[in-house]
């Protein structure tokens, strides 16, 4: 297992080195002048050409690439003066008079706009995507693997047919436009009886109270997000599901005087979460994805938020340092599937 988990952990830092050289060199096409950005529009010369030197924009592209990938890695060669002004580190090695090299988390740099390490900001927003995306994802199971299995027993009746066609009709649905329409409707015309808002963030502001947690707001975004992933599970489970009720210990089990409660649950439901299993965490990396649109719809705070926010205010370090960070979530994840899998079906070696 040591060895599988190394050899996938070297292949997903290769995909990360390829997206960090997309990201970076998409980014440096731009238009837009960081230290302006940074400075803004009435700054002097003087002050203009500090901020790039400290930006490291009076070097070659080739050179500020190289020293974006030292910030991005944990290894990496710092002065001690320049590494205290923007992150936390352990000293391994002094190299130079100048230079050390250090341990640390990846430096994604700091905000054009606030001057905050991107970092920071993509911590404190994290939360409310992952609570996000783990209520979508939850809701997307639950019902789905239930639509799925009622589907498949029911096969060939108006259960069958209705809900096949919901899932065709979900996945056909783009979450942007479904979004549009949950908030229009039951955030704005049915608000009075659903006592559901357009937008709004896991908290809202009170002046009296200060911050106070508002589940409801959650309702609309996850329902959102969901549809997708749940319109693939009812598929998943109902394919899996019409296979497994034909397998030989599927009558076994009924001719022992089983249940057809005990059947499904014990046996059938089992034996088909293989394909399901896949696709929910696929989909969980894909939701994380998947929940900027939807975040910037419903004004939900979280990293899709903040970064379609940077995006319009040509904040490239906060755009770049979202896809990064969504990258290695990727990566980890598809990690954490493949040794999931092992753990649920034993036929499943890793090698």
């Amino acid at each position: 297992m040591l060895r599988f988990v190394l050899r996938k952990t070297g292949y997903g830092l290769l995909v990360l080195l390829g997206v960090v050289t997309l990201v970076f060199f998409l980014f440096n096409v731009l238009p837009g002048d960081p230290a302006r950005l940074t400075l803004g529009q009435r700054a002097d010369v003087s002050s203009l050409e500090n901020v790039r030197k400290e930006l490291h924009l009076d070097q070659p592209v080739g050179m500020q690439f190289l020293l974006y990938l030292n910030d991005l890695s944990p290894l990496s060669l710092h002065s001690r003066e320049e590494a205290g002004k923007n992150f936390k580190y352990i000293t391994l090695l002094r190299v130079s008079p100048e230079k050390s090299l250090l341990l640390k988390l990846p430096y994604l740099r700091r905000s054009y706009q606030g001057k905050k390490p991107v970092w920071d900001m993509l911590m404190e927003a994290l939360p409310g995507t992952l609570l996000l995306a783990a209520a979508a994802m939850l809701f997307a199971t639950i019902v789905g693997i239930a639509l799925g299995m009622l589907s498949a027993v029911k096969q060939n009746t108006w259960m069958d047919t209705s809900a096949v066609f919901s899932s065709v009709l979900g996945i056909s649905v783009p979450s942007f436009f479904a979004g549009i329409v949950l908030a229009y409707i039951f955030g704005f015309l049915l608000s009075n009886v659903t006592g559901l808002h357009m937008t709004g963030s896991l908290y809202d502001v009170d002046p009296f109270r200060g911050r106070v947690l508002n589940l409801r707001n959650l309702i609309l975004p996850a329902l959102t997000l969901g549809i997708r992933p749940l319109a693939i599970i009812v598929q998943l489970t109902r394919s899996a599901m019409l296979d497994v009720l034909h397998q030989d210990y599927i009558r076994t089990a009924y001719a022992k005087g089983l249940g057809t409660g005990a059947v499904l649950r014990r046996h059938a439901l089992r034996n088909a979460l293989n394909p399901v299993m896949t696709a929910i965490t696929g989909w969980f990396a894909e939701l994380l994805a998947g929940a900027f649109f939807v975040e910037y719809i419903f004004g939900w705070k979280g990293i899709g938020k903040i970064t379609v926010d940077a995006l319009d205010k040509y904040d490239f370090p906060v755009v770049m340092g979202a896809i990064l960070f969504t990258a290695g979530i990727f990566v980890l994840v598809n990690i954490l599937a493949d040794l999931l899998y092992a753990a649920i079906d034993p036929r499943i070696r890793l090698e």
